[in-house]
Order: C-alpha cells, then sequence, then structure tokens
C-alpha cells in the first residue's frame, strides 16, 4: 500500500454511489474535488488536534458528529450494515484460528471499516481491491486471492510468509493505540483515519456476537514475542501503567509524575465562560446521573460533560481538539493538578478522541466508563492515569462556543 492516495478514507460510499449513478468520469471530478478538499481541510493530517498517542487503547474514543455522541451505524443502510457483520464475522474466526485476542479483532475492524466500509469491494485507487484495500501489485496476493475475505484477514493480521508485507504480528502492536497499530500495517498516506472508526466497529462487533475482550496471543508461534512488550515507539506498556509518558507539570513548573492527587483550586471562570446551567447545578446534575446508574454515556465524555452544563451538545467531536483547539490557550492550564470545581479536565488516551471529564472537588471527577461502560461514576481524577495509562493534558474553564 505504499504510495496509495486513501480517498476512500474520506469519500467512504459517496464514491461507490458516484461510479454506478453518475459514471468515472464525473465521479473522477469528484474525487479530485475531494482531494482539494483534504488539502485544505487538513484531512488525515498529524496536527495539534491528535496529540502524539500515551495511553493504553479501548477507552473512550469517538464523541461522534458535532460531539453529540459516537457514530454507531457510520451512515450505512441495512444492506451493508448486514454485510458489515458477516465480514466482521469472517475476520474474528480468522483472528481466533490464529490464537489472536479480540483487541486484534478490533484492530482489523476498525481498518476495513476505514477503508472499504467494512464490505469487500472489487475496486479501489489504483490496484487496491477488497476488505483492506490491499494492492495486488505490492506482494498482498493475487486479485483473487485478496477479495477472499478469509485471506485478507489472514494477511492483514500475519502478513506474507516471508515477513513481507508485514502484518499486523509483525509490529509490537500491544504498545501502540488502535489507530497507531492499523497504520502500521496499512501505510496509509491518512495516518489518523483510522481510530475514528472505534464507535462504529465496536457496536458491528457486538451485534456479530465477536467477544472484543478475549484474550489471545499477541504474536502466535513467535516465542519471545508475546508478552505486553512496550512499543519501539515511546508508547506505555497496554498493562495501564504510565510507561515514558509524563505530565507537563502541576502549575508550578514542576513536573508532576502519573498518578500523583489532585487538589481543589481557586481559579474563576473569565466573564465570557457562560452555561446555561451554573457550575454548582453542573456539579449537582453530574452526581445524580452517577447515582442513577444509567448506562448513557459509551464513549460520549465531551457530549456529557457539556449536557451537564445546560447545552444539548457540545458542538466539538472531540474532547482533544476541544482542549488544543478550541479552548482559548488564555485558558488552558496545561498539567496544573490544581483545578477548581467544575472545571473540564482533559486527557490524552492514545484514541484520536481523548477523553474530558467534570472535575467535582477533593481531587475526583464525574466520568465515563471508568466503573462501567456508558455508566458515570465518582472517581479519583488519577483513575483515569492509573487505570487507562493515559496522560494528563490540563483543565479549562468549561466553556462551550460552539454548544447548542
Amino acid at each position: 500500500m505504499n504510495g496509495r492516495e486513501a480517498l476512500a478514507l474520506a469519500a467512504g460510499g459517496a464514491r461507490r454511489a458516484l461510479m454506478v449513478k453518475l459514471g468515472v468520469p464525473v465521479a473522477a471530478l469528484f474525487m479530485a474535488f475531494l482531494i482539494l478538499l483534504g488539502a485544505f481541510a487538513g484531512i488525515g493530517g498529524k496536527g495539534g488536534a491528535a496529540a502524539a498517542g500515551c495511553g493504553r487503547a479501548g477507552q473512550p474514543a469517538d464523541d461522534g458528529a458535532n460531539g453529540r455522541g459516537g457514530n454507531e451505524t457510520g451512515g450505512a443502510g441495512k444492506e451493508l450494515r448486514a454485510r458489515q457483520v458477516q465480514n466482521a464475522k469472517i475476520i474474528d474466526q480468522v483472528a481466533k484460528d490464529g490464537k489472536l485476542p479480540g483487541k486484534a479483532t478490533l484492530i482489523a475492524l476498525m481498518t476495513a471499516l476505514a477503508e472499504s466500509e467494512l464490505d469487500n469491494i472489487n475496486y479501489g485507487d489504483r490496484d487496491s481491491l477488497g476488505l483492506f484495500q490491499q494492492q495486488w501489485s505490492t506482494g498482498w496476493g493475487t486479485k483473487e486471492q485478496i477479495m477472499d475475505p478469509k485471506y485478507a484477514a489472514h494477511m492483514f493480521f500475519f502478513g506474507g510468509d516471508s515477513g513481507d508485507p508485514p502484518g499486523l504480528t509483525s509490529y509490537s502492536w500491544e504498545g501502540m493505540s488502535l489507530n497507531d497499530a492499523a497504520q502500521k500495517v496499512q501505510r496509509s498516506g491518512f495516518p489518523d483515519a483510522y481510530g475514528p472508526k472505534e464507535t462504529q466497529a465496536r457496536s458491528i462487533a457486538k451485534e456479530a456476537g465477536i467477544d472484543l475482550e478475549r484474550a489471545g496471543d499477541n504474536h502466535p508461534g513467535r516465542p519471545g514475542q508475546s508478552g505486553n512488550k512496550p512499543a519501539q515507539d515511546g508508547h506505555p506498556k497496554p498493562d495501564g501503567g504510565p510507561g515514558n509518558c509524563n505530565t507537563a507539570g502541576n502549575g508550578n513548573g514542576t513536573p508532576a509524575a502519573p498518578g500523583e492527587p489532585f487538589h481543589d483550586g481557586a481559579s474563576g471562570w473569565p466573564a465570557k465562560v457562560v452555561n446555561r446551567r451554573s457550575t454548582d447545578d453542573a456539579i449537582a446534575w453530574a452526581k445524580a446521573e452517577a447515582a442513577s446508574h444509567r448506562a448513557d454515556w459509551y464513549q460520549k465524555c465531551l457530549a456529557f460533560t457539556s449536557i451537564a452544563y445546560g447545552w444539548n451538545f457540545s458542538g466539538t467531536d472531540y474532547a482533544i481538539d476541544h482542549y488544543t483547539q478550541i479552548m482559548p490557550k488564555d485558558m488552558r492550564h496545561d498539567g496544573d493538578r490544581n483545578p477548581p470545581k467544575g472545571a473540564l479536565m482533559f486527557w490524552d488516551t492514545g484514541h484520536r478522541a481523548g477523553h474530558v471529564a467534570i472535575y467535582v472537588g477533593d481531587g475526583n471527577i464525574a466520568s465515563n466508563d471508568i466503573e462501567g461502560k456508558g455508566e458515570i461514576a465518582i472517581v479519583p481524577a488519577t483513575a483515569i492515569e492509573t487505570k487507562w495509562g493515559a496522560k494528563y493534558l490540563g483543565w479549562s474553564p468549561p466553556y462551550y462556543p460552539n454548544a447548542g
């Protein structure tokens, strides 16, 4: 896949519809437009929005379109969804036959969703084909082989018999974020395209009856490579330990180690921070939501915080973007472990989305997905670091300039 234009990642099903309805010439013009649009919009680029992966993958991901919550369908209709579920079952069976854990299946599903909408298509950019858009000209197999979902999945996981092209198990993938593990295999021109597919992949896996928490061997048949080793690129161990990650500091220029306690600060909000609920009412609402044990907030961390403050949605897709792009610099308190009550606290989880929670005082936060899937819980703020191995970025006032 070297040199492959990853237009399918941006265009998705739109390209397929145009090819059928408008014909190749018009569709080609539309694809050229998308490429030009991507150049201006920074599609897939590695900017400040995608902070370096520093935490264990698998913890809360995509908040979805405009901060309203995770997108479980990706716009797929009933017939496409049925094919996606069937293909997911095939991919998972290949993983199980190869003694791989459920996490490997998740990475493969995210990859295929980004590449082909998890549909076994017989076209692609240049000579890319199939679920993973593998190229027959670069050693992935014959056209017929690549169009066989079992073969394609086996190649994604294990690569060629000679190790060329390399598959997922050729790398120390267990210490990488889900997105980075997929990118290692695909070598896409759009390296951040896979992480945002996690919500949809998990939804399909659930419908297909796939156990993504299944234990397995990260490197079957390769003695000495089966443990939870850290990746070679500075990512932490996937057991939740902090690895090489450090927080930016504690607000006074002194480095603060992950797991150090958080304390109540006394800072107030700037005048332009105006919400529909007061800080005290937002905290009370968050605590009541935690007491309800409703499982309504799976992968909806940013949506939760904005709704706590009285909004219907945050207006930003990803928590990490809300901190690094939407939040004014003078409102960002990088690494400061002394947030005031009601502050938004942000972490880099190794996902494209990151994580945000509301500080409720006495070192505690209201956070989704930390104790029960989709539930809000009041837990020590240190839990995001100690349980998820995430990197604390800092805190900000509850400012939602794009909310509605």
